[in-house]
C-alpha cells in the first residue's frame, strides 16, 4: 500500500498590528494501511504588511501557512523520514519487554 501524507496546520501565531503570520505550527502525518507516524515543528516568518504579496490574517488560508511551511522544511526529507518510521514499525529490528510476562 502507498503511503498517504497530510500536512495540516494545528496553530499559527501573529502580530496584532498588522496581522502578519511570524510563526506557523505543522504537522505531517504518513498513512500506511494500519502504520502511523507523524512530525511536528514550527517556522518562523517575517511578513512585511508593505509588501504586495502581503496576506493579512483574516485573508490566510491552510493551503497559504503549508506552502510557507514547506517553503522553509525540506518537505521530501520529513517525508522519507516518517517513511522510515513506518518501515521500521512494519519490519522492528529491536523489542522490549521481559521474557517471564510474555
Amino acid at each position: 500500500m502507498a503511503i498517504s501524507y497530510t500536512w495540516t496546520i494545528p496553530t499559527v501565531e501573529r502580530t496584532l498590528s498588522d496581522g502578519g503570520i511570524t510563526v506557523i505550527h505543522w504537522r505531517c502525518t504518513a498513512v500506511d494501511g494500519d502504520h502511523t507516524a507523524a512530525s511536528y515543528g514550527t517556522t518562523s516568518h517575517a511578513p512585511d504588511a508593505t509588501d504586495s504579496g502581503f496576506i493579512a490574517f483574516d485573508s490566510v488560508t491552510e493551503d497559504n501557512c503549508i506552502a510557507w511551511a514547506q517553503a522553509q522544511v525540506n518537505k521530501s526529507d520529513v517525508e522519507a523520514a516518517l517513511a522510515a518510521q513506518i518501515e521500521a514499525e512494519k519490519t522492528p529490528t529491536t523489542a522490549a519487554g521481559t521474557p517471564w510476562a510474555a
